[in-house]
């Protein structure tokens, strides 16, 4: 299927703009048509224009849902029930297009990201419960030579940044010697691409997104094999 998104609307960036500026429901409200024509629904069409080439290109184990609730697109809403920030928007976009398996964004994925001062994807699992991360140590630690062709191969560190929370001490089971402590050491395991901004207003943003999902397919995928997942 040919790309038909031509790109982000350079009113994205306005919207963006002001709401930083005014972060409250009044705001919000009076706006939210402009949210839905020039967030919501450009995001919806870059999530159909992924769907065909992720599937063919990178996997047929991650999802692209074009649907404003339960899909790969992000709440704009903020949860602030436990946050001293109480401001009740997001000012980025957030879309995330997870693992066949995952009900939310503990499961591997891929995330993509705009906000005013930078577009990224980033690629891996973001803050997994104990039992799935321990996993990954125990992948990490039983096929060390697969794991540092992966992350320390010229184009993968020329392109991604490991990226995420770290523990000050050694995982439990593990030395301080070990000459993977730091990658053991890890509580997420993201690596983490910055795109072009002017790639966001032109559909080469579909090609550019695959490409950079494509090189940290290695990656993902032994995430993936710790974890017993397809790929």
């Amino acid at each position: 299927m040919a790309n038909t998104f031509s790109g982000f609307p350079r009113e994205m960036i306005d919207f963006y703009s002001e709401l930083k500026e005014n972060n409250n429901r009044d705001w919000f409200n009076a706006n939210k048509e402009r949210y839905l024509r020039h967030v919501a629904e450009p995001a919806l069409e870059f999530i159909r224009a992924i769907q065909a080439p992720m599937k063919a290109k990178v996997s047929p184990y991650f999802l692209a849902i074009p649907k404003r609730s339960g899909g790969s697109l992000l709440r704009i809403y903020r949860d602030t029930r436990f946050s001293k920030n109480k401001t009740p928007y997001k000012t980025n976009l957030g879309i995330h297009f997870r693992h066949e398996v995952g009900k939310d964004v503990h499961a591997p994925g891929f995330y993509f990201h705009f906000d005013l001062s930078e577009v990224f994807l980033g690629s891996g699992i973001w803050c997994p419960p104990s039992a799935p991360l321990n996993q990954i140590r125990i992948g990490i630690d039983d096929q060390a030579a697969r794991w540092k062709r992966i992350v320390r191969k010229k184009v993968f560190r020329e392109t991604f940044e490991l990226y995420g929370n770290s523990l000050v001490r050694p995982p439990r089971g593990y030395e301080n010697d070990h000459p993977l402590i730091e990658d053991l050491k890890r509580k997420d395991h993201i690596a983490m691409t910055t795109l072009k901004r002017s790639d966001l207003f032109s559909r080469s943003i579909v090609d550019e997104t695959i490409n950079r999902m494509k090189l940290a397919m290695p990656y993902v995928r032994f995430l993936c094999d710790a974890l017993h997942l397809p790929s």
